[in-house]
């Protein structure tokens, strides 16, 4: 099969590219809505078109479409407004919370404090982190672009500081800390409802 993108909606395109480029690491971001006080503050939702674009600086880099009205989801008014992120790595057990904090609210009505997800400090940044992923990044807009003709949000966001589980962490051989994937049970975004679990792990030595 040969599909020809130019001959495609971009609704079209949309489904063709999630179900092919998979899987896709799931962004869970924490955003502060700006009012409400404890969870109720905060906006907590999940974004598939997602990876690491540097190191130095540390950046991610997050895709955001609109609501179905039209209108910017509610992290993009959060990340310009208030320039501060919180993005976790969620595992297999959260696939269910992830899912349904995607759902379309209206803005200031908390995910957070709907799905009851339990938080804590994260040091001395201004958001929590989600007790229950055992990877965060406490990071801060770096820059936000518009793209296409929808349009869709870029926000780059820089990360400053990371929560990683001591229960997952292993130091190698070399000093250079490891983490052990399994332990983080990372989900990866398919196409439809469907997520993938880690399952097997192969090393794969590099060439020298």
């Amino acid at each position: 099969m040969l599909i020809d993108f130019n001959q495609l909606s971009p609704n079209r395109i949309y489904h063709t590219m999630t179900q092919t480029l998979i899987p896709r690491p799931v962004a869970w971001v924490l955003s502060d809505n700006g009012e409400g006080e404890g969870q109720d503050r905060y906006n907590l939702a999940p974004f598939s078109y997602f990876t690491a674009v540097s190191s130095n600086p540390p950046l991610l880099m997050i895709s955001v479409g609109k609501k179905p009205d039209g209108s910017p989801k509610d992290t993009i008014v959060n990340a310009k407004a208030r320039k501060h992120l919180v993005i976790h790595i969620a595992n297999k057990d959260l696939a269910a919370a992830v899912t349904e904090s995607s759902r379309t609210r209206e803005h200031g009505d908390s995910e957070l404090s709907a799905s009851q997800l339990a938080t804590e400090a994260f040091g001395d940044f201004p958001l929590p982190r989600l007790a229950d992923c055992k990877v965060a990044y406490a990071c801060e807009v770096h820059k936000v672009e518009e793209i296409g003709e929808t349009p869709q949000t870029l926000i780059f966001a820089e990360v400053k500081k990371v929560y990683i589980d001591d229960s997952v962490v292993i130091s190698d051989d070399k000093g250079r800390m490891k983490i052990n994937a399994q332990g983080v049970d990372a989900i990866g975004r398919l196409g439809g409802n469907e997520y993938a679990a880690l399952g097997e792990v192969i090393d794969v030595p590099r060439p020298k």
